[in-house]
């Protein structure tokens, strides 16, 4: 097995619905964001998934949250946008976007800090 990932951010406000404490109220986060593609072999290049295309793919999904208030966007109407929820948006929609028979998405971390965030491994 061949774990590929990459690593992105962006920034993005939001609050948590009937949280109780102060993230309910308005605030923003730089969200570090890494996305990893599991290839079971390799192309005739010798890789699991070109660097390029994966960065390609999570840019298009990772610039549909950043500079935005995640709690104005539809994915985010019925359900807070917790970083819970953000991991799994990102890692259903690069998931969408890529099809290979060499590899498949395996994992999505969201950061809100340094210091703490959590891993969606998929349904």
């Amino acid at each position: 097995m061949y774990d590929t990932f990459i690593k992105t951010h962006f920034a993005g406000a939001h609050h948590l619905r009937d949280y109780p404490g102060d993230c309910e109220k308005p605030h923003g986060h730089n969200w570090k964001v890494e996305v990893t593609v599991r290839a079971t072999q390799l192309d005739s290049c010798g890789m699991g998934i070109d660097f390029k295309v994966l960065k390609k793919t999570v840019k298009e999904v990772v610039d549909q949250l950043d500079h935005n208030d995640l709690n104005t966007l539809p994915a985010f109407q019925e359900k807070n946008p917790s970083s819970e929820h953000i991991a799994e948006f990102i890692f259903s929609k690069v998931e969408a976007l890529l099809s290979s028979d060499y590899y498949s998405l395996y994992s999505v971390t969201v950061l809100e800090t340094d210091n703490q965030g959590l891993t969606y491994y998929g349904k």
